[in-house]
């Protein structure tokens, strides 16, 4: 039995591997900003994660409870110093640090895999002129998408029916809006191997914002299925050098090509429908703890 910490407990990634933990017989503690609510398991109050005292409180609550484990959820945190230091008390699943910092920024992300060869919707950052006229988006006279370069989920996406001046910055990157279905594809990657262990596609079947947003519904497709899908998240977790679980949106273009709009490297909000990868992260980690 294990002793773990998950961060954002209150979150929807948080709340499901937290639940997929108790149900397998494991002890947690869940830690939030926002510590209201039910569930099995028992969630202390913390700072916000950007806040100076965060990381000093999440591991005096992780002292306090003799975890072994931190599955941290909540994205902002995932390129905390903190998060990356060897401890001899516990193991933490986060990805190379090198790796996080690419995820977490939409524009490193999107030139990184374009250099690799990675299918990605032609991208630009945002101006306060017309964002047509200039980069990847040259000549495009089709729907936009804007979203901050550093966020998650649905925050701050807009579609733009439209192109013309959007009055942006260069905090927001714009890319060519691909209509299509939209996927999330949870992934875990050996940081022992540098192999992709477990791949799952998730349908999306209802946005949180209709055209955009968090999927509230989706479903688990054939393993392996589609094969496009699931080469395109694939390979975009390895051209970062991402390790550990993985949450990849692949959306389709108007022509059906299956694009990669960015990576979340943590735990996703529907990963209790692949299970593996919880039963996966355990696995390693226990294999760590014995070394």
């Amino acid at each position: 039995m294990r002793r773990v910490v998950v961060t954002g407990a209150r979150g929807p990634a948080g709340a499901s591997v937290a639940r997929q933990l108790v149900e397998r017989g494991h002890q947690v503690l869940g830690v939030d900003m926002h510590p209201e609510g039910e569930g099995p398991f028992t969630v202390l109050r913390v700072p916000p994660v950007l806040d100076p005292t965060y990381p000093d409180a999440l591991f005096a609550a992780a002292r306090c409870w003799s975890a072994d484990l931190i599955i941290p959820t909540v994205s902002e945190e995932l390129t905390l110093p903190a998060l990356h230091h060897t401890s001899p008390e516990w193991s933490v699943v986060v990805g190379p640090a090198s790796a996080v910092s690419i995820a977490s920024d939409k524009w490193s992300t999107y030139r990184v895999l374009a250099d690799a060869g990675v299918p990605v919707p032609a991208s630009t950052l945002g101006t306060s002129w017309t964002t047509a006229a200039h980069g990847a988006l040259a000549g495009y006279d089709g729907p936009l998408v804007s979203k901050p370069r550093h966020g998650r989920g649905g925050r701050g996406v807009v579609v733009h029916p439209h192109v013309g001046r959007l009055g942006l910055t260069s905090d927001s990157i714009v890319q060519e809006f691909a209509p299509g279905t939209e996927y999330a594809v949870d992934l875990l990657v050996s940081s022992r191997w540098g192999t992709v262990d477990v791949v799952a596609v998730l349908e999306k079947t209802a946005l949180a914002q209709g055209d955009v947003g968090n999927g509230t519904h989706v479903r688990r497709l054939a393993a392996g299925q589609p094969a496009d899908v699931v080469a395109a998240a694939s390979d975009a977790v390895l051209a970062i050098g991402l390790t550990g679980p993985a949450d990849v949106d692949v959306r389709r273009l108007r022509d059906g090509t299956a694009v990669v709009l960015e990576i979340n490297a943590r735990l996703g909000a529907h990963s209790a429908y692949v299970p593996e990868i919880c039963g996966g992260i355990l696995d390693h980690y226990r294999v760590m703890a014995t070394r």
